[in-house]
């Protein structure tokens, strides 16, 4: 996937995020434009990751963000991990570039905070399990939200395989 860089969230980048499609039955990721999910993405720690031409790539989050608010109630949530979120432009996913970019984020986060990383991931979502599985993720803790199984995963230790 070339270079990878990080780039602040502003506006513009925002706004394209908010206007990714994604195919069935991806498309569950799409985000309705509000005015509330601008703010979302503009006030809380998330962050664009772009590469070498300058073309957005996908973000990333962290934190309460990336938590599905309800998992807190399946205590989902107590342990002490840094949560991440990540989002691939709908153009690139399935492409098998997935990796890299999931690669670049972990080792940007671990970085940034020396705590073991967990996410939260919609079940039928098993393309991106795999990946996630790849890279040291564990399932532990299954719940549910408005009709959608969740799956959230840690990452215990702090070191890349790749």
């Amino acid at each position: 996937m070339n270079q990878l860089f990080i780039r602040d969230m502003n506006e513009a980048i925002a706004t394209e995020i908010l206007n990714w499609k994604y195919e069935a039955p991806y498309d569950f990721y799409d985000i309705v434009f509000t005015s509330d999910a601008l703010n979302e993405i503009l006030e809380n720690p998330y962050y664009a990751v772009i590469n070498h031409t300058g073309e957005l790539v996908g973000f990333f989050c962290i934190g309460e963000s990336a938590q599905v608010p309800i998992g807190v109630q399946y205590g989902a949530y107590q342990e002490n991990y840094v949560d991440i979120g990540i989002g691939m432009k709908p153009e690139l996913t399935g492409k098998g570039k997935g990796a890299a970019f999931l690669a670049f984020v972990i080792n940007h986060i671990k970085e940034q905070h020396h705590t073991p990383m967990r996410l939260t991931v919609a079940t039928f979502n098993k393309r991106a399990i795999r990946l996630y599985e790849k890279f040291g993720f564990d399932k532990v803790l299954e719940f549910n939200s408005r009709g959608i199984d969740f799956t959230t995963m840690v990452r215990d230790h702090l070191e890349y395989e790749g």
